[in-house]
């Protein structure tokens, strides 16, 4: 069973070798790695240039942002699982995609599954700034503001044949729109897992400031009203801002 692992980068050089370690770490070998870079100009592409060795395809041009980028991986993706594995993120130990494959062989009508992740410092990766603890799939989750993970959502190629890719309309929120799409829309079969696998850095676009953090919960409330699900922007906010206070909480 072959897992595809897209990497987005644009000039990532600060970060980008603790990624591509912890993929080449990893103690299941039937991987591709997929790298997508927007034309980086600090260095980047001649790093990735130097340890080719490291991943199976590497396209550097011009995009229309991250996930167009992340729709250029996806076109040619040929792993029966498919996930995302940002250019500052990294896996928390070597033995995450073993676990992954093992859970979707003991389930063959699994479609998808999911663990926790933890927010780090961007140069201390020891100390935690958050935990984004996360939970079994329940219908109506996505309007109380809850989605899994994105880089620790592990998902079927079948199922984005099935149901498509990023939708481009969504600048900051398209992996929240594609989840909901997958999970609540279409309601694929979904394992969670209790576990972290992912450790990411603090400074993501859609929470590197108040005004993206606005901007990315005004196209979840979008995108929920857009497929016709249960919509409340006061209850929307409430239930978000108490989630992610829990976060900072149990860190």
């Amino acid at each position: 069973m072959k897992i595809s692992i897209i990497t987005v980068t644009f000039n990532s050089i600060s970060f980008i070798n603790d990624c591509l370690n912890s993929v080449e770490e990893q103690k299941y070998d039937d991987v591709e790695h997929i790298i997508i870079d927007g034309a980086s100009t600090d260095g980047t592409l001649s790093l990735l240039k130097s340890k080719q060795k490291q991943f199976k395809a590497l396209i550097s041009e011009p995009d229309k942002g991250i996930y167009d980028a992340m729709n250029k991986g996806l076109k040619i993706a040929k792993g029966d699982i498919i996930c995302f594995l940002n250019s500052d993120d990294f896996y928390i130990n070597e033995n995450v995609l073993s676990k992954v494959v093992k859970i979707f062989k003991n389930d063959p009508d699994l479609d998808a599954c999911y663990s926790d992740l933890i927010y780090v410092e961007q140069y201390n990766t020891s100390r935690i700034v958050r935990y984004w603890k996360s939970c079994e799939f329940k219908s109506d989750l996505f309007s109380k503001g809850w989605c899994p993970p994105h880089p620790a959502f592990f998902v079927r190629r079948s199922i984005y044949q099935k149901f498509g890719n990023f939708n481009l309309r969504y600048r900051i929120a398209s992996d929240v729109e594609l989840m909901m799409r997958f999970l609540e829309v279409n309601k694929i079969k979904s394992n969670y897992i209790p576990e972290t696998w992912i450790k990411m850095r603090v400074g993501g676009a859609s929470n590197k400031n108040i005004i993206n953090i606005y901007r990315s919960n005004k196209e979840v409330l979008y995108a929920l009203k857009s497929h016709k699900l249960p919509h409340n922007f006061m209850s929307f906010f409430i239930n978000k801002f108490i989630s992610r206070g829990l976060q900072y909480i149990i860190k």
